[in-house]
Formats: structure tokens, C-alpha cells, sequence
């Protein structure tokens, strides 16, 4: 009985090392017929291409060659970045659905172009709760000087960096303001970054017109770059490898308002009247920075309460907000 045991087990050692054996020489053989495909064969099992640089770019309705050798390298730079930082771009894209349909009205109430809503993507790949080390947050990423200048309320209670709507409002008067000083938006948007005392002195330092001409500091010479690159990809994600199914967007949510002119001693029992978890009502309202709500001016807040029929996915009612983002 061993000893056929021993037989079998022989008999397909040998055949399967006379089918590898085989494959091999077909593998062989057919590289061999075909010497140019064979020379640029990868090793490895996947490849990797760099994106197509355009001529140039319209931002805001300007249009920005990329021709000359500086802008066009760095152009390059960003859109390999977005390329190829997978998940982050990736993520940024179902979030852009939820998230988009907030901005866009806000910047066309606000008399702002369309692309600065890209300026939230580059600052926070639109996470409504990203914080930077240096302390800025929100979409946006106030500082919490700028906000306060910019008519938004910042305490221990409420912190209306978080909250989407007015945090929105104070980039869009902001971005107005520095348009009226540069009338640019390029320009705009470096001072959004740098400040903009330091692009109106390097502007005279350097004798320049735009702020894309300057020689500033990486962070802020890229930040424009990644502004177009971002516009450039979300605008057309299929062609630098993105591909996603409508049903894997985020869908947009629905919420009921409440007015709240008086005090919430304890947010979590008014979440629970409400028939909501506290941190379904935080999801909802991460402006609310406590676990009260003391008021003791007697301000009007909205609080919004998420509907239970937006909480749950179906897939079949996902909308895309830009059908350029889906595959079906």
C-alpha cells in the first residue's frame, strides 16, 4: 500500500514539473518572437505612467500656460501627486459628493468662482474635522485670529470653524477682499496660504505682477499648483485611474432644524429626545465643541438633526453629484 502511495505521489510530482516545463518554453518562446514587447516588459505587476501635462489650464477664468518649463514641471509634480496618493485622492472624491452641494451655492450667492471651492480640497481634502499642527481647522483651516475677524464665533462651546455653512461664508469674504487687492485668484489663493503681507511684499520685492511668477517658500509655490492639479482631476477622475461605482459616493445627508435660543444643559439628553445618539448629533454639528450648550446671551443657533431615512445607505438612490466621477 505504501509503496503505491509512493507511486501516485511520484507520478504527479513528475507531470507537474512537465506542465511548468511546457509553460515555461511557451513563455519563452513567445518572448522571443516578440523582442520589442519583451524590452519593455515590467518586472513588477503593475505599472506606473505619468499624467499627461496639458498646455494649460483655465482656473477661475483665467488661463495659465504650462508650456514654460517651471510651470509645467511643477504642475507635473502635483498631478502625480494626486495620482498616485490613491487613497487620499480617492477618498476626497466620495467626499466631494456629500460636501460639494454645500459649497457651490454659497460661492455663487457669495459672488465667488466656482474652482475656489478646489481650495477646500487642497486645505482639508474636505474633512469638515481636519486640524492642522499649527491649529488651524475646519474645511477651510481658520486660524482662530482670522476667523474671529471674519465674523465667525470661536470658544469653549462653539467653534464655528466646524460648521460648513459659515465657515464657507467667512472664506468666501475673505477671498473677496484679497481679489480686490490683487485681481487675481491665483494671487488670492497664495495669500490664502502664505498671508497676505507676505505675497504683496515678495510681489514688489520681485517686481511681479501674479503670484505664480514669485520665487516663495515650496509650500507656497506648490499650493497653487495643487490647486489646478486638484481641479484638473476631480474635473476628470477616470483619466488618471480613478474609477467609481455611484453607490460608493457619499451620499448627500438630510437633517431637520431646530432653533435653539436658550440652553442645552446636557447634549446628550437632548440627543436623546430627539431619538439620535450625541455623536450622530456631534456628526451633525461638530461646531458644538462641549457636551452643553450654555448660551448665555440668549444667541439663536440652528441645530440640525439628521433624518433616519438619510442615515442608512441605498444604494440604488445614490445621486452623483457630477456624473464625471462614476463609471456607471
Amino acid at each position: 500500500m505504501k509503496r503505491i502511495h509512493l507511486n501516485i505521489s511520484y507520478f504527479v510530482t513528475a507531470a507537474t514539473f512537465f506542465v511548468l516545463g511546457c509553460t515555461f518554453a511557451l513563455l519563452t518562446g513567445h518572448s522571443t518572437m516578440d523582442h520589442e514587447r519583451e524590452s519593455v516588459k515590467s518586472e513588477v505587476p503593475y505599472c506606473v505612467t505619468s499624467p499627461t501635462i496639458p498646455d494649460q489650464v483655465t482656473f477661475a477664468g483665467e488661463t495659465i500656460g504650462l508650456t514654460r518649463y517651471d510651470q509645467r514641471e511643477r504642475m507635473d509634480r502635483e498631478l502625480m501627486s494626486f495620482t498616485y496618493m490613491h487613497s487620499t485622492t480617492m477618498l476626497t472624491l466620495k467626499r466631494a459628493n456629500r460636501y460639494f452641494p454645500l459649497i457651490e451655492p454659497i460661492l455663487r450667492r457669495e459672488g465667488v468662482p466656482d474652482d475656489l471651492k478646489y481650495l477646500a480640497v487642497i486645505e482639508s481634502n474636505l474633512n469638515p474635522l481636519a486640524k492642522s499642527p499649527a491649529g488651524a481647522v475646519g474645511l477651510w483651516q481658520f486660524m482662530q485670529t482670522t476667523a474671529k475677524e471674519f465674523g465667525l464665533e470661536v470658544n469653549n462651546e462653539v467653534d464655528e470653524r466646524y460648521h460648513i455653512e459659515k465657515e464657507t461664508v467667512a472664506a468666501c469674504r475673505y477671498l473677496k477682499q484679497a481679489y480686490a487687492k490683487y485681481g487675481d485668484w491665483l494671487s488670492v489663493a497664495a495669500s490664502y496660504n502664505a498671508g497676505q503681507a507676505r505675497i504683496t511684499s515678495q510681489l514688489k520685492i520681485q517686481k511681479a505682477n501674479q503670484a505664480v511668477d514669485l520665487w516663495l517658500v515650496e509650500e507656497t509655490s506648490r499650493y497653487m499648483f495643487r490647486l489646478m492639479a486638484a481641479k484638473t482631476i476631480l474635473e476628470n477622475p477616470k483619466r488618471y485611474g480613478f474609477l467609481l461605482k455611484r453607490e460608493q459616493l457619499y451620499p448627500t445627508l438630510t437633517y431637520r432644524p431646530d432653533t435653539i435660543r436658550g440652553s442645552i444643559d446636557t447634549l446628550a439628553l437632548y440627543a436623546q429626545r430627539h431619538q439620535i445618539t450625541y455623536a450622530q448629533l456631534k456628526d451633525a454639528n461638530p461646531w458644538l465643541r462641549s457636551t452643553r450648550l450654555t448660551n448665555r446671551l440668549r444667541k439663536r443657533y440652528i441645530l440640525y438633526l439628521p433624518q433616519h431615512e438619510s442615515m442608512h445607505y441605498v444604494p440604488q438612490k445614490t445621486k452623483a453629484h457630477n456624473k464625471n466621477w462614476i463609471i456607471n
